[in-house]
């Protein structure tokens, strides 16, 4: 990746000092400051301040579905009719639609590049008309074409497309699958209709191939979906169900009534009804269940009649509340399971409410199925195999956090996987503490040490490999041996630094709720991210957004001298302080002195603006007797060795 320089500026109020640098080999203000980045917005549409400008746009995907699941073939048959709708200034003569289930076909660029697995099929369609006339359409891997016979007119024009087709679905598979449970197949449904991809003001069109790393860069629109299937399962979707008198029995609806005002977990149906003419209004023929959700950029669904169902009360700000349920097999039953699954539920949501943005969404559902661990408007999919609370806990925490990034906040996760799964975790941090007095805390998602305490220099291991990358590269690009490394964990420690370390949780935390308040919905880019949060704090931190996001660099602050005016140390003490890699940060020292007297020196990032060895002139009171940098260990300093001064290792210096 070509390296970008980057203007890097931050301010902190510090104690009164003076002080003076000098270049350091292995160090260069230059690249550490240079004014290269964000010098001119991305586009008119975008603010410079990072929010959406007051000519904004962006397209809308409407869908109506009608699928069945024949549960001997393990197959969907579907009709979809979508109305897209183009409010760009630009007239489009095609249109780009993305074929999630195509990664399962034969030859796809994915089972070559990413190995998936082959056996499902990926889509067959039947037919594809515009005005019940047969489309001009063209499928390469995961990506159809189609291509217009009049251009959909800029700023409201729009189109209907009807498509009818069907696809198999697979064990093998993963973010759509099914496994056999004693009670019977547990189906997880996603990726499972043409979908439309994101035509911006940025890159036009979004067509990067679906290969299974990067995940999904989705329109938003409103859903009206409906299910057909044998009458003794169960079906869970994302948004509101439509038609619950209609395939739930009397006690269920009453039991869902109650549920919906309680805080406490109510069962919809106990393990013991499983599987039993009680759970279902009839046990032979078909039903079809009917869902809606509005201003979503997808949708899923799962199906069983094996089902376990509980739900229980979320409370949300200004008095609003939604539904939290659970949805799991009787082998999953279990305080070490999924008993407690609800609860986790709930809180997460309550606790991202009332911290970042509220809840949208009437009901959230988490479902244990084959699907390890994945996020979808309203609903998410987990294992069904969960054997420990703290795990259960923090998949269900950060699987339904994805439901503000990028449900809400609606990134481009094909491209930039950490503003997604990185912003995701940085905020499961809080909730993990929050949740039960901090009964699973602390959440840690460590490659190297996952019961270490000790984050930033769990870090240090990846960020001195020679196989280290940027977290800016593309998702399906990142090496697999550090994904999660880089997507998840340095992505979200570099929030919480930003947090903790270097702005504070209020000035941080108002900028990051301006963010997701202005982008709610929308496509934000990664610039427009750095550009809100600079804005909003008030601190230019493109110093920082560089080093940690679009580098490699490594941070190494080191304490090499300390000497006293005058050979006095009542008249004052120089303390010597260098940074010796490329990646800067604002030091802070714990200085001890003989009398016992201890201090904590915060200093600004800006001391390394005229090179890399800096002097710090000290008021001390008598003679010194240690000096720290980052005593806390707090930052990712990869050599901790020239991090502490002792004077018994030192000579007294004569100024």
């Amino acid at each position: 990746m070509k390296h970008l320089n980057y203007l890097m500026t931050f301010v902190l109020i510090v104690c009164a000092a003076t002080g003076m640098a000098q270049s350091t080999e292995g160090f260069d203000q230059h690249k550490a400051f240079s004014p290269n980045l964000m010098t001119a917005p991305e586009s008119p549409y975008r603010s410079a301040s990072g929010i959406p400008a007051a000519n904004y746009w962006q397209n809308k995907a409407d869908y109506q579905i009608q699928a069945e699941l024949d549960t001997v073939a393990n197959a969907i048959t579907a009709k979809v009719t979508l109305t897209y709708t183009n409010n760009s200034p630009d007239d489009l003569s095609y249109l780009w639609l993305e074929l999630g289930q195509n990664l399962f076909q034969q030859g796809s660029i994915g089972s070559f590049s990413q190995g998936a697995k082959t056996d499902a099929g990926g889509f067959q369609f039947q037919s594809v008309k515009i005005a019940d006339k047969n489309a001009d359409y063209n499928i390469n891997d995961t990506r159809m074409q189609i291509r217009l016979t009049q251009p959909i007119a800029a700023k409201g024009g729009n189109v209907q497309v009807v498509f009818n087709y069907s696809f198999k679905i697979s064990p093998t598979q993963f973010r759509t699958g099914l496994v056999e449970t004693q009670n019977g197949k547990i189906y997880d449904v996603a990726q499972w209709y043409p979908r439309m991809c994101v035509y911006d003001d940025i890159r036009g069109w979004n067509t990067l191939p679906y290969q299974g790393s990067g995940e999904f860069y989705c329109e938003y629109g409103n859903f009206q979906y409906e299910i057909t299937l044998p009458a003794d399962l169960i079906v869970v979707g994302s948004g509101e169900m439509t038609n619950p008198e209609e395939v739930l029995t009397r006690k269920q609806l009453s039991r869902l009534k109650k549920a919906a005002a309680s805080d406490e977990t109510q069962f919809i149906i106990t393990p013991e009804e499983v599987g039993t003419k009680a759970a279902r209004p009839q046990s032979e023929g078909t039903m079809t269940w009917k869902f809606s959700m509005t201003n979503s950029r997808d949708v899923a669904w799962a199906a069983s009649k094996a089902y376990v169902w509980d739900a229980a009360k979320v409370n949300l700000p200004e008095g609003k509340t939604a539904l939290a349920m659970s949805v799991y097999p009787v082998e999953s039953v279990g305080d070490s399971a999924w008993t407690r699954s609800t609860e986790y539920l709930k809180h997460s949501i309550e606790h991202f409410s009332a911290r970042w943005f509220p809840y949208p969404y009437p009901v959230a559902i988490n479902i244990a199925g084959p699907v390890g661990g994945m996020e979808y408007p309203g609903l998410c999919f987990c294992s069904w195999k969960f054997s420990t609370p703290k795990v259960t806990y923090f998949v269900t925490a950060h699987e339904i956090g994805h439901n503000w990034f990028p449900m809400i906040v609606g990134s481009n996760e094909r491209r930039y996987a950490f503003i997604d799964e990185g912003f995701n975790t940085f905020i499961d941090i809080y909730a993990q503490e929050d949740f039960n007095n901090g009964e699973f805390a602390p959440k840690r998602d460590g490659e190297y040490d996952p019961e270490a305490k000790n984050p930033s220099r769990d870090l240090v291991p990846y960020m001195t490999s020679p196989e280290a990358e940027a977290i800016i590269n593309l998702a399906d690009v990142l090496q697999q041996k550090y994904g999660h490394t880089l997507s998840y964990y340095k992505s979200a420690h570099g929030l919480v630094m930003a947090r903790e370390y270097i702005l504070g949780a209020d000035r941080f935390d108002y900028a990051f709720r301006e963010f997701i308040r202005h982008w709610a919905f929308k496509h934000p880019a990664p610039n427009d991210f750095f550009r809100a949060m600079n804005n909003a704090t008030g601190e230019d931190l493109n110093w920082y957004w560089n080093a940690w996001y679009y580098q490699t660099w490594t941070l190494d602050q080191a304490v090499t001298a300390v000497s006293y005016v005058e050979n006095e140390p009542t008249k004052g003490s120089q303390i010597t302080l260098e940074n010796l890699q490329q990646m800067v940060m604002p030091v802070k020292l714990k200085i001890k002195e003989e009398n016992g007297k201890e201090t904590i020196v915060k200093l600004p990032v800006e001391i390394w603006q005229r090179g890399g060895k800096y002097t710090y002139n000290f008021a001390s009171t008598s003679r010194i007797i240690s000096v720290d940098v980052d005593p806390e260990m707090e930052l990712p300093d990869v050599d901790d060795s020239n991090n502490h001064w002792k004077a018994a290792d030192h000579s007294i210096s004569r100024k």
